[in-house]
């Protein structure tokens, strides 16, 4: 870590916490998560790129359920602000998934003069997606979007890979739930706040071009999945993101092709495990040690006591860590777990005395 005498401060207002800096300055250098000129950081009030109107509306959840089906390419579907659409005795009964067809847009206007935006909400704890994207090319905005498990159910867990326990077998008994999937190409995320499903908040099976930004993602913290947003043979861009209560908030399979960029994320300080992750092949059982093919962590900010960033073998080409702000781990080392073709370099560790209060 570079020293400097003069450390320059933005404090960034954040919706669940008083106001904390998210970044500093060091010899005209950037650490930490800077807000961009699209608004703050994890979205809402001041975000630019909110929908406000659509080509079609929808005012219940039959209403979604016909708009969806006859949307086209470029359209819009909007869901007022105020709407709460309970979807448990749907997902229930039916297995309710919502699929948003190639090329279209559900939104909501989270942030809109002050609207939380729409909610879709399930109380079923099997319902194993909320949201499919039915081709490439999809956009999520502005809505809230709950799962059924918030909790970190370590007693289960236990049961299934403690001494005697039967392991993976009773583990999945019990449900798991996903919020957002995808399985094509260029997948946009953008000004939500999801929360409470206990495999992924945002699932990247597969496809490149995905992006998801200034959203706020929380409670997805069931222990043994858990995770914020989860790739596995998929590429993404994730960037200018809330992260809370999570198991990790960003993590990979590993497998060749799964990679991603993060950058000016913001973990707010509550985390079960190491906060990003990808995984190795030996988590995998393939016989290799490949933990991924590119990932770069740039830019964010560590609020959380565990470690930061583990990736659990080699990536095929790199990963690079550099300009983030470790604010509790003053130390290098503790801040980063890794193995070869792991650049860390420039990062800023520890507190300086004018943040301390």
């Amino acid at each position: 870590m570079r020293t400097a005498l003069l450390w320059l401060i933005a404090l960034v207002a954040l919706p669940c916490m008083a106001a904390e800096p998210t970044w500093i300055e060091i010899d005209g250098q950037v650490y930490g998560a800077k807000p961009d000129d699209r608004g703050p950081i994890g979205g809402g009030s001041g975000y630019v790129s909110v929908v406000t109107r659509g080509d079609h509306t929808a005012e219940d959840l039959d209403s979604l359920l016909d708009a969806l089906s006859k949307a086209e390419p470029g359209q819009v579907v909007f869901i007022p602000g105020t709407s709460e659409f309970d979807l448990t005795t749907r997902v229930y009964i039916e297995q309710l998934v919502f699929e948003v067809p190639a090329g279209v847009t559900l939104a909501s206007d989270r942030g809109h003069n002050g609207s939380p935006g729409a909610l879709l909400t399930s109380d079923a704890l099997k319902t194993p997606i909320m949201i499919r994207a039915a081709g490439p090319d999809v956009r999520i905005t502005g809505l809230r979007i709950k799962g059924p498990n918030p909790k970190r159910q370590m007693e289960h867990h236990r049961r299934a890979f403690g001494p005697g326990g039967e392991g993976s077998s009773y583990y999945y008994r019990f449900p798991t739930q996903r919020g957002i999937v995808t399985e094509h190409d260029g997948l946009q995320v953008d000004n939500c706040e999801i929360s409470g499903f206990g495999h992924a908040a945002v699932s990247l099976a597969r496809g490149d071009g995905h992006r998801i930004h200034h959203n706020f993602i929380h409670h997805c913290q069931y222990n043994g999945l858990g995770y914020g947003i989860s790739h596995d043979a998929a590429s993404s861009v994730i960037e200018f993101n809330q992260f809370d209560w999570n198991r990790h908030s960003i993590a990979g399979t590993g497998r060749p092709g799964c990679s991603y960029i993060a950058r000016h994320n913001v973990e707010l300080g509550t985390s079960l495990s190491h906060c990003f992750d990808m995984h190795g092949g030996r988590d995998r059982k393939d016989g290799t040690d490949i933990a991924g093919t590119a990932i770069e962590i740039r830019n964010n900010t560590f609020r959380a006591p565990q470690t930061p960033v583990v990736i659990r073998g080699v990536p095929e080409q790199q990963c690079d860590v550099r300009h983030n702000w470790f604010p509790l781990h003053p130390q290098p080392e503790q801040a980063v777990r890794a193995g070869l073709r792991t650049n860390v370099a420039d990062n800023a560790h520890g507190v300086p005395p004018q943040v301390v209060k």
